[in-house]
């Protein structure tokens, strides 16, 4: 069902009707949506819900110093904003800065400002974005104003603070972690700013459907400002084209973005469709197939670092000892995604995938694992053999702990033909390694050690 205005109607006004006016001088939507107060506030319900350790510290105008740590569009930038508009106290200055431009000139200017004003009983709370982009000795600067409590800091990064803000000036801030919004977050946000005709799009004549606001919701990956941005541009779009008088539709946003907008949810049937597809090729040693469905999963904007899990899985699962290799390179993969980020975590996780869509496959030891577990549930906790058994006191050994334990070092080739399952497990063999890839010597070797011990 295309949806309206809060008002019940679809956007009454004919497609020629002129959109609504902007804000602040042409200001993009995602700006004019600002929250204006906490309840406003979408996402982030572990820091602003009723309750919430940001919330309680705004409210109850305990605010220290801090760091706001997330991506792009989680509302950082709207939430110190907030910070120095809403408590007990008098409103407090609010000055801004991007650590992209500014240089020690513009802090230095910032704190006498902030000095001033504290003298005239006035706080000040300093908005440095992307704090990340401040070398060591400007992050130093600010560090004795800080400490002095003559503004307090709100520091916004999309980079791990550990990493990135120097030790002093982060033990005197508490860091608070942004997630990306939820896509029921951001068709909250779409929904409002279709509905608003003050900030939003409530004037500009267009309906717009529920499958269209979807597709918007997904393309946007968890970022509420690209998620304005798209709609103000799929609005402007479809009032100009012939069919304005229909409801705004998938393929208008496609049109609008300039990029294919995937219709997949990340926690819903067509995920896991991909997923699937992924792990399935890559078993079938089919290295085109799996680096589709990997740009499937990433264009659509699913966690990186969840296709990185299952490929280490995968690593261990299908591919095992047939080419010992596949795991490190794996997790190697995943820390490199970890560490990098995105785009870049691109190239890993290519170079992972075709590795291990074309290493020879063996899935042994996660069967012989099954078999083992099976062995257990069937027997029980069966005595461990006395000569496997730790005697640490001599008590111990006088029961025969470890009695007549042989240590295979010292054997000539390194090998010692005793039998080392509980009595009561059936010989039979629970890894049985194919004669694929590196796992073809291990079978070798394995079946020369079954043997002898066989024999003994």
């Amino acid at each position: 069902m295309p949806v309206g205005d809060d008002s019940g109607e679809l956007f009454p006004e004919s497609a020629s009707a002129p959109a609504a006016p902007r804000a602040r001088g042409g200001a993009p939507l995602a700006d004019r949506m600002r929250p204006r107060t906490l309840d406003e506030v979408v996402g982030q319900r572990h820091l602003v819900a009723p309750g919430a350790p940001l919330r309680v510290l705004i409210e109850t105008g305990a605010l220290p110093s801090l760091l706001l740590w997330g991506p792009p569009g989680t509302g950082k930038t709207s939430l110190a904003r907030l910070l120095a508009s809403t408590g007990p106290r008098d409103a407090a200055r609010f000055v801004a800065l991007s650590a992209v431009a500014a240089g020690l000139k513009d802090v230095r200017e910032v704190v006498a400002d902030a000095e001033r004003a504290r003298r005239g009983g006035q706080r000040t709370v300093f908005f440095l974005d992307e704090i990340h982009r401040f070398n060591r000795a400007q992050q130093d600067a600010l560090l004795p104003h800080v400490e002095a409590g003559t503004l307090t800091l709100v520091g916004a990064t999309t980079e791990n603070p550990s990493f990135e803000v120097i030790g002093p000036l982060l033990s005197r801030c508490r860091v608070f972690t942004l997630k990306p919004l939820e896509r029921e977050d951001l068709l909250e946000l779409l929904r409002r700013a279709l509905a608003d005709r003050e900030r939003g799009l409530g004037g500009a004549g267009v309906a717009v459907a529920e499958d269209a606001l979807g597709a918007l919701a997904e393309a946007a990956s968890g970022d509420a400002r690209r998620a304005l941005g798209m709609l103000e541009t799929a609005v402007a779009y479809h009032r100009a084209s012939p069919a304005r008088d229909a409801p705004l539709g998938p393929e208008d946003v496609r049109a609008a973005v300039g990029r294919r907008v995937l219709l997949h949810d990340r926690d819903r049937e067509e995920h896991y469709n991909v997923v699937s597809a992924l792990i399935k090729s890559l078993r079938a040693s089919d290295p085109d197939a799996a680096l589709y469905y990997l740009a499937r999963l990433l264009d659509a904007g699913d966690d990186p670092l969840f296709v990185a899990r299952r490929l280490v899985i995968f690593a261990s699962e299908d591919v095992g000892n047939a080419e010992p290799q596949a795991l490190p390179l794996a997790v190697a993969a995943f820390e490199a995604v970890d560490r990098i980020g995105m785009p870049e975590g691109r190239i890993p996780l290519a170079q992972a995938t075709t590795f291990l869509a074309t290493a020879p496959k063996s899935n042994a030891s996660y069967v012989a694992l099954g078999r083992a577990s099976s062995a257990v549930e069937k027997h029980g906790a069966l005595p461990v053999p006395m000569h496997l058994r730790n005697a640490p006191t001599p008590f111990m050994k006088a029961e025969g702990y470890g009695a007549g334990y042989a240590y295979p070092h010292d054997a000539p080739d390194a090998f010692v033909a005793t039998r080392n399952l509980p009595d009561g497990v059936a010989d039979a063999p629970f890894y049985e390694p194919t004669e694929r890839g590196a796992e073809q010597a291990i079978a070798e070797r394995l079946a020369a050690w079954r043997a002898r011990r066989k024999g003994a």
